[in-house]
């Protein structure tokens, strides 16, 4: 007869373990010795508590869902309870009793998180209503058309409330929009009314700048032509396919007086030649800001230049587009250069990537503990097939490990 600590064989064959209640039948051996019994029967027992680590490992570290969970703890709980195995049952039962507890707390959590986050839909959605029911009266067309449309978005990536909660609630969201709709419906109606007669009071401006269009009376024409243009502007729109072409009638007039005017003032030319000039220098100034390596000193140099520049006043029109041009390039330069540096200096940016990599560690961590201990068990495969998954962990830490250190850290 051999016997262990938590079990013994007899002189028949027979396996006993040992449990607080006694000695209990676990089986039959007559293929070899009594110590290779107990050492299968043990071996069996280091399976269970192998079984019950990894579920308390995933209940602790996982989203295990409660009643996958219980479904795992029962069907361990019949291996234990069957005993047909060498070693601490009773043991694995308390840790199993341990895990009930666990995952009847884990539920409760769970059960007040969801409680907590229908309260939230429930806020927001009224939040949603609220705001629906103010932009009804809005005459922002166009904001409030687009933030309804938005609102509508948002509501659909809520999770829904009780049917009549949720119900009464979309009513007065829908109500808002029809609201709002029918109000926007009227409005551009009586606008297409108001263009129609902003395009005959348009016509008789246009009649009056063409009729001054040959005038050499440059200082009343000039001021009459400014009254025009106000009058113009005070005037509105008209329909979008008939204002092109009367502004275009009416800008035209203007040139013909505007152009025989420039012509007359030839002297004018000159001052802004000189203009141009200066405007010249400063734009090359500018550009030695190029590529940019101070930051902070050069947006200080582009503000010194931009004050000076404003001070020298109008240039030749032929040439205005390519000196402000280089003026503008300059100008992004440095606003791409303030977006860079915002982006990489940005905190919420930075805390995802650490949190990311963070994670990816605990993972890489865990697999190589895991795969180390079956490979110290003898589990060669199971090793491999861990360290292959760990290889494909790594690689994602590395690749998350070089996106922080762009952050600077």
């Amino acid at each position: 007869m051999s016997s262990e600590p938590w079990g013994r064989v007899d002189e028949t064959g027979t396996v006993y373990v040992r449990t607080p209640d006694g000695e209990k039948v676990v089986g039959s051996w007559q293929a070899g010795s009594p110590e290779e019994a107990l050492a299968y029967f043990e071996r069996k027992y280091e399976g269970l508590v192998v079984e019950v680590d990894l579920l308390e490992r995933r209940v602790r570290t996982t989203d295990l869902s409660a009643k996958d969970a219980m479904t795992a703890i029962g069907h361990l709980r019949e291996q234990v309870d069957a005993g047909h195995a060498v070693g601490d049952l009773a043991g694995l039962g308390r840790r199993l009793d341990e895990l009930v507890a666990l995952v009847d707390a884990r539920r409760e959590e769970r059960k007040a998180t969801k409680a907590r986050q229908t309260e939230e839909a429930r806020s927001a959605k009224e939040a949603l209503v609220a705001e629906a029911e103010e932009l009804a009266a809005s005459e922002q067309w166009r904001v409030a058309g687009e933030r309804l449309r938005g609102l509508v978005d948002t509501w659909k990536g809520l999770p829904r409330l009780d049917r009549k909660t949720d119900d009464e609630l979309w009513h007065r969201f829908s109500q808002a929009r029809s609201a709002f709709s029918k109000r926007r419906k009227s409005h551009f109606a009586a606008l297409d009314s108001q263009r129609e007669e902003t395009r005959r009071r348009k016509e008789k401006l246009i009649a009056e700048a063409e009729s001054l269009s040959e005038s050499s009376d440059w200082g009343p024409t000039a001021a009459r032509y400014r009254e025009l243009m106000r009058e113009w502007k005070a005037a509105g729109r008209a329909h979008r396919d008939a204002e092109e072409d009367l502004w275009a009638r009416f800008r035209a007039a203007q040139d013909i007086f505007f152009q025989a005017r420039g012509s007359a003032f030839a002297e004018r030319d000159a001052e802004h030649r000189d203009n141009l000039a200066r405007k010249e220098e400063l734009a090359a100034e500018a550009e030695k800001l190029l590529p940019i390596t101070d930051l902070r000193a050069a947006r200080a140099a582009l503000r010194s230049i931009s004050e000076r520049w404003e001070a020298v006043g109008h240039v030749p029109r032929d040439a205005r587009a390519a000196i402000e041009g280089r003026m503008h390039a300059v100008e992004r330069a440095i606003a791409e250069a303030e977006d860079v540096e915002w982006r990489r200096t940005n905190p919420e940016a930075r805390a995802r990537a650490a949190g990311l990599t963070g994670q990816l560690q605990d993972a890489v961590d865990r697999l190589r503990e895991q795969a180390e201990r079956a490979r110290a068990q003898g589990n060669a495969a199971k090793a491999q097939k861990l360290e292959q998954e760990l290889a494909g962990r790594q690689a994602l830490l590395d690749q998350a490990l070089k996106g922080l250190q762009e952050f600077g850290g």
